[in-house]
């Protein structure tokens, strides 16, 4: 992380703060899921600075970006992508996103394709209205709350507890970029989400579904989703990326090239 960048650009009226590993390759955008941030991805990001140009972007609400009293929804989240693109004249990057991440990649793919080289969706929320409906009535929103009042400490100390094989660096990320999540960005979970089999259909650059066995996105679905590569990975969960960073690293790898 030594000589990795980090910087801010003005688009839609807020500024979107992103670290970027840098040097004259592919670009890269790597965006972060809900309660996370850019930097959440620097273990991939040390893993692929070597072959391409990483960029990590904290989503508005997130980190160091605006937190803007409106403008949660997925449209907005993809327009903040194409902007920063624009603004930092990129060449078309890959684009891999986890979660809420990989749901706003797939709406950049499937409305803006000509500014995208290829995209990755990593255990996107790809789930019935009955659902979407559960995780807004739920307490996630309120459980954040309360996580606010806590001390960086804290929440360290917590996700030793729950995360005892992770590495220490990776839980103070994770606690850090918890604390800069505002309130504001979980207006992302208001009901309806785009319908993802439409903005599957409408993708027609190369693309990649991934997900674990015990995460969001189902067998059953990804059997639905024609026109994708698919990719399952056993003994992970929601946060794949976390649960089996190696072979994570790997597909992500095996794709790109």
């Amino acid at each position: 992380m030594s000589n990795w960048n980090t910087a801010i650009c003005k688009t839609n009226n807020i500024t979107i703060h992103y670290t970027r590993t840098g040097g004259n390759k592919p670009p890269l955008i790597l965006l972060h899921g809900l309660m996370t941030n850019g930097l959440c991805w620097t273990d991939l990001a040390r893993t692929l600075e070597k072959d391409y140009d990483v960029i990590m972007p904290d989503a508005r609400g997130h980190g160091l970006s605006s937190v803007p009293d409106y403008g949660y929804q997925y449209d907005d989240l993809a327009n903040d992508v194409a902007g920063l693109i624009q603004a930092l004249k990129l060449p078309p990057p890959f684009l891999v996103g986890h979660s809420m991440g990989g749901m706003t990649a797939a709406v950049v793919a499937g409305s803006k394709p000509n500014i995208l080289k290829g995209v990755i969706l990593a255990d996107p929320p790809f789930i019935s209205p009955e659902v979407q409906r559960e995780v807004w009535d739920s307490d996630v929103a309120e459980q954040h709350r309360k996580v606010l009042q806590l001390s960086l400490e804290e929440v360290i100390a917590d996700g030793r507890a729950r995360h005892p094989h992770r590495s220490l660096e990776t839980i103070e990320l994770f606690a850090k970029a918890r604390l800069q999540t505002s309130m504001a960005a979980f207006n992302v979970l208001t009901p309806p989400y785009p319908d993802y089999k439409t903005l599957v259909s409408s993708i027609d650059i190369p693309a990649l579904l991934v997900f674990g066995d015990r995460g969001v996105v189902t067998a059953e679905i990804a059997k639905e989703l024609q026109g994708l590569q698919v990719e399952q990975i056993a003994n992970a969960g929601h946060s794949l990326h976390m649960d089996q960073p190696e072979r994570f690293a790997a597909i992500v790898k095996a794709f790109l090239s």
